[in-house]
């Protein structure tokens, strides 16, 4: 059973970074500093006091810039990889109980999987709300992005088998709405 809630608590986290990438790791490190969760050996740095005031800079700067036009597309781009780093970390920093394989697979496949499902997600919200809006509702996807990303990371942290089976119908909508634009009648007919 502790398996399982190690897993879907590096699942709920790593959908969180996906969104934004710095709120689940000053969430985990705020929970490993207040003692609510026990991280994986050689992630304990995480629940230091240094990394926490980098966390919640980092936070800030990130939130921050999502919040100023243009610069959120910009953001978008140089998130993708760190997104999927965050998502690999959180992942196998959550993981307590497994071998070193098993953890490292699980972190990649499933864990910068997901935030890389997320990211694109939100990089296609983005663009879409940038097409349609010049970029005035923006600051709309951003507070929903934050409050996706805050909420996600601290049902994890809370109610880890509640968070993965929430992210595990959001990416079922993810993937089947990304699905149905790929292949939608008449796709076929105007690229060729």
């Amino acid at each position: 059973m502790e398996i399982l809630l190690s897993i879907c608590l590096g699942i709920g986290l790593s959908a969180a970074c996906g969104f934004r990438v710095f709120v689940p790791l000053l969430a985990i490190s705020g929970a490993s500093l207040s003692g609510h969760l026990t991280l994986s050996h050689g992630f304990e740095w995480i629940g230091t006091f240094p990394a926490f005031m980098a966390f919640g800079t980092a936070t800030l700067l990130e939130v921050g810039a999502y919040y100023i036009p243009w610069v959120d597309n910009l953001m978008d781009s140089v998130a993708a990889p760190v997104a999927v780093v965050a998502g690999t970390v959180v992942a196998a920093s959550s993981i307590v109980h497994m071998s070193p394989l098993m953890k490292w697979a699980f972190a990649l496949i499933a864990g910068g999987g997901t935030a890389a499902i997320f990211h694109w997600a939100t990089t296609f919200v983005r663009g879409a709300s940038t097409a349609a809006t010049g970029g005035l509702g923006n600051h709309a996807v951003a507070t929903a992005e934050l409050g996706i990303a805050s909420g996600l990371s601290i049902l994890a942290i809370a109610l880890p088998l509640v968070s993965g089976a929430v992210v595990l119908v959001l990416l079922c909508f993810v993937v089947r709405r990304g699905f149905q634009r790929l292949f939608r009648p008449g796709r076929a007919e105007a690229t060729s």
